[in-house]
């Protein structure tokens, strides 16, 4: 609970006052919380989950991927070519990896948080 509590302190989120208790000489430490601080932390997490996945899509539209379905391996088109299109743990031939779902999928969670911090595109 002590770390929880330090890692909010860290982000503003709570603050304490420390006292000393009389008897047995240890430090009493009493939380609150700062409420008025939640909502700018919430933003600013989600901008930079929004920058992350922007980031994401950009590397998924600028390569192209390659597969291999016994071993769960997704690779870049490049290192597939290193590898003359074999998978580096089996050694069986990769194939074409179509990433169309995930550009899909990143552009609409993109545009989900975009509409919620009020961006435009």
């Amino acid at each position: 609970v002590r770390k929880i509590l330090y890692r909010l302190y860290s982000h503003s989120l709570v603050t304490y006052d420390r006292s000393r208790d009389g008897k047995t000489g240890w430090y009493i430490f009493h939380w609150r919380l700062q409420p008025e601080q939640v909502e700018g932390f919430i933003q600013t997490q989600k901008r930079r989950f929004l920058e992350k996945l922007c980031t994401r899509l950009e590397f998924e539209k600028s390569h192209s991927f390659y597969y291999c379905p016994f071993c769960s391996i997704r690779i870049t088109f490049e290192e597939a070519v290193e590898i003359m299109f074999r998978c580096p743990k089996c050694g069986r031939s990769l194939g074409f990896f179509d990433n169309q779902p995930i550009i899909e999928f990143l552009e609409r969670k993109i545009e989900e948080l975009r509409e919620e911090l009020g961006m435009k595109q």
